[in-house]
């Protein structure tokens, strides 16, 4: 099957898809679409980057009645960002359809929401809490849902919302079609989809053979006292087109963003403590290309689909496997490569253990020593040996074609028309001392007693 057409889309969807570069189906939508068009209930285990969205958006806009004017389809995500994703996604084909869509989430203006809920509202995508406060209020009926999708529900799992997804669930009807999308299995997902589904039919897409194919992983040894330093150093060493920082909690992602910015680099932070306006902001920077280094926590970034990923660096090493596979699989996306490097401390190793016996192989080890990033053989042994891996191997064809020249003062050097080479970080990036002067902490400088210059303490 090498279109749409043959697994039972309409030409007008197929002819759309065409327009923005779909032509041929990925494996998991080869797989669910029709068993969906056919009203089963399906469980699919796939990572993001595997076309996953697609699989259910597309059969949902197929069995859509956009006569009928009450909401027909819901999509379950654990987070605001993978919320906006998704109806970014379906209002892109939904008009083909006819069908309105709704995103559904905590950080919007609750009477604007109520009013655009009192027309005609055809598919809702919502966060958990955001969909039970209006189901308490009573401005959402589930009842007339015959579609319902549980996506990332392992995440909605580790995010404590399975007792929420239940009593949404409770609320829509009982001849439903419920479809499941997950990453990973756990028992609890699986004794949810006992409970709640009618004879599933399971699909397994191995995100290894997809994801974790195209992304280079390495691991670098280091301490947490020199962790900056090194980050600095792959920095400048690798030359990310675009790149995503993973840190564990809210207040690291803050100060690591403060250093980055103080030593001139183009980036900028997301995570729950910012309101929802500052991050869809700077994921639309992101998106566009106009910011460079995105320091993120696991939350904030879980599902993020942006073109153009060339690298991903764990400041903080994933506490599972599952976090690990999730995290690096926001490069090496769509049949682009991709690096992963992942920090680690002495106190690290077992986790690193634990994460290399989960994927089925060993990282290749380096080591912070002196100006550059050693190879370890053996994981033991240190040679002198620079690896000077530049953005080239890991930047992304796709990205490169459609991103346009920024503007003037980023220095974005126009190309030939159909040039995929990937700019390099001093092409993309403001001179670092031009953002040095311009640092929220260099303003913040103050002088002691003494005359010395002293500024505010960076957690590591």
């Amino acid at each position: 099957m090498n279109d749409f057409l043959q697994l039972g889309i309409r030409r007008e969807l197929n002819e759309l898809l065409r327009v923005y570069g779909i032509t041929e189906p990925t494996p998991i939508q080869k797989q669910t679409i029709p068993i969906l068009l056919s009203g089963k209930d399906v469980i699919a285990q796939a990572q993001t980057g595997t076309g996953k969205t697609l699989a259910f958006v597309l059969p949902i806009l197929e069995k859509i009645d956009a006569k009928k004017s009450y909401i027909q389809a819901l999509i379950l995500t654990p987070t605001r960002e993978l919320a906006l994703q998704i109806t970014t996604e379906v209002k892109k084909l939904a008009s083909k359809m006819d069908a309105n869509v709704l995103a559904v989430y905590g950080g919007q203006d609750v009477e604007r929401q109520n009013k655009r809920l009192q027309g005609n509202t055809h598919i809702v995508i919502a966060t958990p809490g955001r969909l039970l406060d209006h189901l308490g209020r009573g401005t959402i009926r589930l009842t007339g849902v015959s579609m319902l999708v549980l996506d990332e529900a392992d995440q909605m799992l580790h995010m404590g919302f399975l007792n929420e997804v239940e009593k949404i669930i409770h609320q829509t009807s009982a001849k439903r079609q419920t479809m499941l999308f997950s990453a990973t299995m756990p028992a609890e997902i699986r004794a949810l989809s006992v409970k709640y589904m009618r004879k599933p039919m399971d699909i397994h897409v191995r995100g290894t053979g997809i994801t974790l194919e195209k992304t280079k992983q390495i691991a670098v040894e280091t301490t947490d006292r020199t962790k900056q330093e090194t980050l600095r150093k792959l920095l400048d060493e690798y030359q990310p087109y675009l790149g995503i920082i993973f840190c564990r909690t809210k207040r690291r992602a803050s100060a690591l963003n403060e250093m980055l910015l103080a030593h001139g680099y183009n980036s900028d932070e997301l995570h729950g403590d910012l309101s929802q306006a500052k991050r869809e902001q700077v994921m639309k920077r992101f998106r566009e290309a106009k910011l460079q280094i995105l320091v993120a926590t696991d939350v904030a970034a879980r599902g993020l689909d942006v073109e153009g990923v060339t690298h991903v660096f764990n400041y903080d090493i994933p506490q599972d496997v599952e976090s690990y596979i999730h995290r690096i699989g926001r490069t090496g996306r769509a049949g682009d490569t991709g690096l992963a490097v992942t920090f680690v401390s002495p106190r690290d190793r077992t986790d690193l253990q634990m994460i290399e016996k989960g994927i089925g192989m060993k990282l290749e080890k380096r080591s912070a020593h002196r100006q550059t990033i050693q190879e370890v053989p053996g994981d033991k042994t240190f040679v002198k040996k620079s690896t000077k891996e530049k953005a080239g191997p890991y930047s992304t064809e796709k990205a490169m074609k459609n991103k346009k020249p920024l503007n003037g003062k980023l220095g974005f050097k126009k190309g030939k028309k159909n040039s995929t080479e990937a700019k390099s970080i001093k092409e993309v990036a403001p001179l670092k001392q031009k953002r040095r002067k311009e640092s929220p902490l260099s303003k913040k400088r103050t002088s002691n007693k003494n005359g010395n210059s002293r500024g505010k303490k960076l957690v590591k």
